[in-house]
């Protein structure tokens, strides 16, 4: 029941592949799967709590997302959906995240915080821009991803080594290479 403050972000990283189908009409559409890891989330406790410090928070995540996205022009010569040139997305993507969760704790704490994970709803925005090649389309752009909750179960929920933390949005920078097949 107690709500503590992230003290410090870390870092973190992602990667993934997806198979996809595009209409020619701008529409596009993908499956995906991703490894997203942050590291380095740190929390501090503090008396009365029986274990005060420092604890450092790593989470991974699997994800699982279908997309769609709409392909637009940028003007005059400037191409658009299939057309080469130079072009922007928006999109969208819902789907599920495969949690782990692990805990360094401080070295006075003599029982460590278990490892655990959860499976929850994951979401994501994107919005960028790229270039299109004919046969090879490069993009660059900015993913909201979303993910509804990760804990550490099978933890019991009642004691002080279970933690959650709801809501989470990972703000990603992604560049993506895409091979056209015919």
């Amino acid at each position: 029941g107690t709500v503590y403050d992230i003290e410090q972000y870390g870092y973190g990283y992602s990667w993934g592949a997806g198979f996809g189908y595009e209409t020619g009409t701008g529409l596009r559409f993908d499956a995906t799967l991703d490894s997203v890891e942050t590291a380095g989330l740190t929390i501090t406790k503090v008396a009365p709590d029986p274990y005060p410090g420092d604890y450092t928070l790593m989470l991974r995540s699997t994800v699982a997302l279908a997309n769609v996205y709409y392909d637009f022009g940028l003007g005059d010569g400037f191409g658009g959906y299939s057309g080469g040139g130079a072009f922007g997305y928006v999109g969208a993507g819902a789907g599920v995240a495969w949690n782990h969760a692990e805990t360094n704790s401080p070295i006075i704490a003599d029982v460590p915080v278990p490892t655990g994970g959860n499976v929850s709803a994951a979401a994501a925005v994107m919005a960028g821009v790229g270039y299109d090649m004919g046969k090879w389309v490069a993009d660059v752009g900015y993913r909201g991803l979303y993910i509804n909750q990760i804990n550490n179960a099978p933890t019991d929920e009642t004691t002080t080594s279970y933690f959650e933390t709801d809501h989470n949005w990972i703000h990603e920078v992604r560049g993506t290479v895409r091979y056209r097949f015919d």
